[in-house]
């Protein structure tokens, strides 16, 4: 398909939604020490993963329909749906801790700073902490450790539709955009599992790349349907 061609609008898939939301389920029941879930942390990767290639169908869809990707408005409609919520959630949380743990008012500080940015998970990498050890522990993990992952959904969202926007532009024949793919999802799990061999103590930095690796090859698997 060329692009600027009207394309049929694709169907939402309630399928996958309800993966996803089974995905969150395992995180939670593990989070709760569910016995039946001692693997409940990959749903993690499957709502990384799922998100992906919706995000990916989405901005694949605006090229076709309208021959342009319009990043601009991609990160605007990003900001409005997330922002305000973190906005909240870490005023309330922030004011919770100082009341309840007045001593954690000095090292949250810096996790805030964290948080507000999404860069929790360098935060955490730099500092050598490591989420799930700290998970396994006796104790609730500090407040704000749990957002690793949605700094990690926000940083795929500004780097990935940077990435979608060159292999489209760059390479114009499908089929030369599902041999990228192809090689680049072998590539990817390669430098996933050399930085989790080498820095086995926080291994949330490599989530983002098994994302995007897993979202090229459904995406280019399934064509464009949702």
């Amino acid at each position: 398909m060329e692009p600027g061609e009207t394309t049929k609008t694709r169907d939402r898939a309630p399928g996958l939604d309800g993966v996803r939301a089974l995905a969150v389920l395992t995180v939670i029941g593990f989070h709760e020490g569910a016995s039946g879930l001692p693997g409940g942390f990959l749903g993690v990767d499957i709502f990384f993963v799922l998100s992906g290639f919706l995000i990916t169908d989405l901005l694949v869809a605006g090229y076709d329909r309208t021959g342009r990707l319009d990043l601009a408005g991609f990160w605007t409609r990003r900001a409005r749906r997330l922002l305000p919520a973190l906005a909240v959630m870490l005023v309330v949380v922030t004011a919770a801790a100082a009341v309840i743990e007045a001593g954690q008012e000095a090292s949250l500080r810096l996790a805030l700073l964290a948080a507000a940015t999404y860069t929790s998970n360098w935060y955490q990498i730099l500092h050598h902490v490591s989420y799930f050890a700290a998970v396994g522990q006796a104790g609730a993990p500090p407040p704000l450790d749990h957002l690793w992952s949605l700094a990690i959904e926000e940083q795929f969202y500004l780097v990935w539709p940077l990435i979608v926007m060159c292999v489209i532009v760059r390479l114009d024949a499908r089929r030369a955009r599902v041999t990228c793919a192809l090689i680049g999802a072998p590539v990817s799990a390669l430098v996933m599992a050399s930085a989790e061999t080498a820095a086995p103590v926080s291994a949330n930095a490599t989530r983002a790349r098994r994302a995007a690796s897993r979202t090229t090859t459904s995406h280019n698997s399934t064509g464009h349907s949702r």
